[in-house]
């Protein structure tokens, strides 16, 4: 499966997210390839720094920024993998596109933020355009970097407000802001392998996982 995690705004958790599940689909015996669509390559970095620890599965990882060298590379690439992974940046960039193309589903993260909420309309765009060329693009919405509280308004009224836009199956899995999340995707590390083990990251992130590929 080709996974691109994208949003046209920045600093919701993108990278973050892409790190942990492609490290977790390499610890479920799958062969992973990441690729880091930003020219900032901090995707790229944190799987330099897992390969510099000697940690094990090794992930394989290439930085494409360019649109068309990425959908170049993938094209001819892709039969050697089971799934690839495409972390793209921040802003409607060619990368963004080129991966709304190739991608079998798309993971948007989204901060229960207010200008993180009004962001997805890009989104939903640009969903609306790779629909208009090709057929099958699944769409889904995960909340990143949620209020840790069980009862937070801003996670109730981000939730709704996603609701308006039909482009986006919401995925009931949020991801909240742990400490976990960041220690371990800055030494390319899955919160499953990181220590002290946070049980609640972990569960976050299988969930998420299967959400996303356990798919009848």
């Amino acid at each position: 499966m080709i996974i691109s995690i994208a949003n046209t705004k920045g600093g919701v958790g993108k990278t973050t997210l892409a790190v942990q599940i492609a490290i977790a689909r390499a610890l479920a015996g799958r062969d992973v390839w990441l690729i880091d669509g930003d020219r900032q390559g901090t995707a790229a970095a944190a799987i330099a720094a897992r390969a510099e620890a000697q940690k094990l599965p090794g992930i394989a990882c290439a930085q494409y920024a360019d649109g068309a060298q990425l959908r170049a590379q993938v094209q001819q690439q892709a039969h050697k993998w089971e799934d690839i992974i495409i972390d793209v940046g921040g802003r409607d960039s060619t990368a963004l596109r080129a991966s709304l193309i190739l991608a079998d589903t798309l993971l948007v993260p989204f901060a229960p933020r207010s200008y993180d909420v009004w962001a997805l309309d890009d989104m939903a765009n640009l969903v609306d355009e790779a629909r208009s060329v090709r057929d099958g693009l699944r769409s889904l919405a995960v909340m990143n970097q949620a209020d840790p509280g069980a009862n937070s308004s801003d996670n109730a009224d981000a939730e709704a407000a996603l609701a308006d836009l039909p482009q986006f199956t919401y995925l009931p899995t949020p991801i909240r802001r742990r400490k976990a999340f960041s220690n371990a995707g800055g030494a390319g590390l899955s919160v499953v392998e990181s220590l002290p083990r946070d049980q609640k990251a972990i569960a976050e992130i299988n969930i998420l996982v299967d959400s996303i590929f356990n798919v009848e």
